[in-house]
Order: C-alpha cells, then sequence, then structure tokens
C-alpha cells in the first residue's frame, strides 16, 4: 500500500469524509422535523399526549437502534463495491467505475429507504389516536428526509470529487454514458433543500390552521420565522455548495483555455464529474489532444518540406496540382566518394556523418533564407526564391554556397563536398497526384546546378556557379566571385560561362 500521499490513502479520506457529511445532514434532518414538530406545525388535540410522548420516544429509540447499524452495513457495502479497484491498485472496471462515480449517489438513495422506513411506525402509532397527527408526522418526517437527502447527495458529490476523477482517469466513460446525472438534477437538489423544503412546510402550517387546528398569532410568527431562517440557512448553505462545486470546475476550464491560448499544449484538465460538466472537461481533454496531434504533425510537415512551403500549404483551401512560373536560385550539394565511404564504413557511421553534414547544410542555407527542397541520399537540392519571394535570391545563393564551403572544411574536413549553384526561371508547385504529391522546383536552373556539381568534383575548389547566378545577384555577392571560362554541360543545349569564388 502506497504511503500519505498515495491514492488508496486519499480514497480512505474521501470515504471518512463522506461518512461525515452523511451524518452531518442527517443531523440536520433531524432537526427540521424537531423545528418543524415543535414551533412550526400545530399539533391537532389528542388525549392521552404524555403516553404518545412517550411512545414515540420509544419509536425513535428503536428507529435508533436499528437504523444506524443498518445505514452503516449499507454504506460499508457500497465502499466495497466502489473501492475493489482501488485496493488492488488497477484500472476498475466499467461496473467498479460506475459503483464509484455513483457512490454519492447510492449512499443517498440508502439513506432515502432508511427514512422512508423509519418513517412508517410514527405514522402508524401516531394514527391510532388521530389520522390528522399521523398525517402531519410523516409530511413532518418525509421533509426531513427530503433535505438530508439533498444536503447528503450535494456534500457527498463534492467530497468524492478525487475518487472520481481517478475512477474516470484509469477508465474513462463513453460519450453515451457521461451526464446521467447531470447539472439539471443538481441545481433541481438546491431548488429542494433550498426552497422546497421551507414552503413545503409553510404551506402545510396553512392547511393544519383552515382544518380547526387551534393556533395563536404568536404560534404563527414563531412559525414563519423558523421557517424563514431555515430558509435562508439552508438556501445558502446549499447554493454555495453548489456554485463551489460549479465554479471550481468552470476556474480549471478558463484557466487551461488561457494556458491554451499562451501555446501550453500539454494542458490538461482533471475529469472529475460524470455530469455535463464532466463531459466538458473531456472534451477540451480531447481538443487539446488533437491541437497537440495536429501542431506535431505540422512540425513534422515543415521539417519534409520546408517551413515555407507548410505554411502555404496549410494556407491553401484547396490542393491544386502543376505551379507557376518564377525566378529563383538553386544550389546542389553532393557528397564526393560516397560509394567508397558506404562501402568501407560502419553503416552506423555513415548515417551520423550523413546527418552532420546535413545538419551544415540546412544551418548555411537557412540562415541566408533558403531552404532544403529534398534530400536525395547523400545529396540536397536548396532553393531561394519559392514559394516564398526573396529580395536577393541569387545572391543568397551564392553567399550560402561560400559559407557551406568554408563551414564543410572547417567542420567535416574528412568529408569532400561538390557545390553547384544557378539560377532564373523555374516552375515551382506540386508533382504527383492528388493522392500523393510532393512540392518541388522544376526547370532548366535545376538541371544546370545538378551538372555543375558534377563537374566541380573534378575541381580543386568544388565550388562552381553559372553566370545567370552571377548577372541576377547583388553587386557586393557578385565581387566575390570571378568568371571563367564558358563550357558545355551535359544535357544542355547552350553553354554555361563557370563562376569560382574569387577568395576562396
Amino acid at each position: 500500500m502506497r504511503g500519505e500521499s498515495g491514492f488508496p490513502t486519499v480514497a480512505r479520506r474521501v470515504s471518512r469524509r463522506c461518512a461525515a457529511a452523511l451524518i452531518a445532514a442527517n443531523v440536520a434532518g433531524a432537526l427540521v422535523v424537531f423545528v418543524l414538530g415543535v414551533w412550526v406545525i400545530p399539533a391537532p388535540h389528542v388525549q392521552d399526549t404524555h403516553e404518545l410522548r412517550l411512545l414515540n420516544l420509544a419509536v425513535l429509540g428503536v428507529v435508533l437502534v436499528v437504523g444506524f447499524p443498518l445505514a452503516t452495513i449499507y454504506a460499508n457495502r457500497a465502499w466495497r463495491a466502489a473501492s475493489v479497484w482501488i485496493g488492488e491498485e488497477r484500472a476498475p472496471t466499467p461496473a467498479e467505475r460506475d459503483a464509484s462515480v455513483n457512490f454519492g449517489f447510492t449512499l443517498v438513495r440508502n439513506e432515502a429507504v432508511m427514512w422512508v422506513a423509519a418513517a412508517v411506525p410514527f405514522v402508524v402509532l401516531n394514527a391510532f389516536w388521530s389520522p390528522a397527527l399521523a398525517l402531519e408526522t410523516g409530511v413532518e418526517i418525509l421533509l426531513g428526509g427530503l433535505t438530508t437527502c439533498a444536503l447528503a447527495y450535494l456534500l457527498d458529490a463534492r467530497l468524492s470529487r478525487p475518487l472520481v476523477a481517478e475512477a474516470l482517469a484509469r477508465t474513462p466513460l463513453e460519450r453515451s454514458e457521461a451526464g446521467r446525472f447531470g447539472v439539471r438534477a443538481h441545481l433541481t437538489l438546491v431548488w429542494v433543500a433550498g426552497a422546497v423544503v421551507p414552503l413545503a412546510a409553510l404551506a402545510l402550517l396553512g392547511v393544519m390552521i383552515l382544518s380547526g387546528v387551534a393556533v395563536s398569532p404568536e404560534s404563527i410568527a414563531v412559525a414563519v420565522i423558523a421557517l424563514g431562517a431555515v430558509g435562508i440557512l439552508a438556501g445558502y448553505f446549499v447554493n454555495s455548495t453548489m456554485a463551489g462545486t460549479l465554479s471550481e470546475s468552470l476556474t480549471g476550464l478558463r484557466t487551461a483555455f488561457a494556458h491554451v491560448e499562451d501555446g501550453m499544449l500539454e494542458t490538461r484538465v482533471t475529469v472529475d464529474d460524470a455530469s455535463e460538466v464532466g463531459m466538458l472537461q473531456s472534451g477540451f481533454n480531447s481538443m487539446v489532444e488533437g491541437l497537440r496531434e495536429r501542431d506535431r504533425l505540422r512540425d513534422l510537415f515543415g521539417r519534409q518540406v520546408g517551413q515555407d512551403v507548410a505554411r502555404e500549404a496549410l494556407a491553401s483551401q484547396d490542393v491544386e496540382l502543376g505551379g507557376e512560373t518564377r525566378e529563383a536560385a538553386v544550389l546542389f550539394v553532393d557528397v564526393v566518394g560516397s560509394t567508397s565511404m558506404a562501402a568501407t564504413w560502419e553503416p552506423h557511421d555513415v548515417v551520423a556523418e550523413l546527418n552532420a553534414f546535413f545538419a551544415i547544410v540546412v544551418d548555411c542555407v537557412t540562415l541566408h533564407g533558403g531552404w532544403v527542397n529534398k534530400f536525395e541520399g547523400d545529396a540536397a537540392l536548396c532553393v531561394f526564391g519559392a514559394p516564398g519571394a526573396h529580395p536577393d535570391a541569387a545572391g543568397a545563393a551564392l553567399a550560402t554556397a561560400r559559407a557551406l564551403r568554408e563551414r564543410l572544411d572547417r567542420g567535416l574536413p574528412h568529408v569532400q563536398a561538390a557545390i553547384g549553384v544557378s539560377a532564373g526561371m523555374v516552375v515551382a508547385g506540386n508533382v504527383g497526384t492528388p493522392e500523393r504529391y510532393e512540392y518541388t522546383v522544376i526547370g532548366d536552373p535545376v538541371n544546370e546546378a545538378a551538372r555543375l556539381t558534377d563537374l566541380a568534383k573534378s575541381t580543386p575548389e568544388r565550388l562552381l556557379a553559372s553566370d545567370a547566378a552571377l548577372e541576377r545577384a547583388a553587386a557586393r555577392e557578385r565581387m566575390r566571385w570571378r568568371a571563367g571560362e564558358s563550357v558545355e554541360l551535359r544535357g544542355r543545349s547552350r553553354p554555361t560561362v563557370v563562376a569560382t569564388a574569387s577568395d576562396d
């Protein structure tokens, strides 16, 4: 068994507090019966009142001697049904969960049976003296029982919330099962305890007076004052209890919503109610879980295709294949000798080295406002100017190439990589089918960059750019490059003037 912080200890505390609340509610009900019988409802005149009082006291003693043990037995039985899973420290079965959720209702139902059973001997006894007195006694006990049951349920429902929360956390309710004893029923109990009992007693007082029972104006005044005091006190107590229960739940939800608005998607609320409030709490948790999943998917999507592409895709209403023609710059980087690396290195070492390589690539490209369109084994295609516009796409691609060359030489000197840069008009958009597509760029600059990368593998600098990229770059970046000879790249109809970085 766990220590003081363990749930079994909390559950035992809940049981003790519910028992104390039940006793307090019974005391309140008994006081209601006493106040009604002594000060409020005038009794019809009967003979041998002394003997009748003694007999009523004797019946009361029998009821207490028999009733309290029976009530204790039923309460213990209800607790055993609700706490089997607690002692075994496991998730409750649906039946055990329902017993835990309905623990307070089960106690009050047994209490109602006890009050009805206790009323029978009093009604029968007083009927031998006067049917009117028997009726009055039965009504008084009924009103006391209503008060007891309403107060007991509201108190036990509030005190048993840790038990309900744990049961629902381990075995949640299905949506169709929730709300079986809802807010409307709770508010009805508040109305019964706070208004029905005092008003019914006042109506009974009027009936007894109209039936001819002699009563003085002073007695009527005392009765009205007593009923007013009971109504005020009971109304305040039950309303504050119910308001506190609802306020705690709604305040917790309001705070949780504020946390979600601030981006704290790990927020959860405790589902500690099986009514509509519990459905709202469970719905909030489901909503936040959906938001977390959507955020995770958006993050993964952004990692797969790039944040700019992801934002544009999420902002669009419909997915359309095809693309738009726009000017962009393309950087292609490829590891030299990767085949030999794969043949001589351990596979996990190859993966680790490629991850370190791609980390430098992504960092340099992102720093200059581009994005990695795709990883192709040991190569990467990087784009500047699509899908979002870039003020100097060609200049950014050229600056990235120089920075990447320096970072790779310094950070991964044993990994050789060739880099090619080009720029021009491309078609950027979705390629594939409506069921499976990807965002990419297609055009002559892509092919030229790839061919320049192949050519760069045989040069000392391993970094080449096309004259098209230099022409489109800002003067500040263009000055860092020098144009070389004109070459005819494989698969292209016109020659390309090749440029290298002047500071290499």
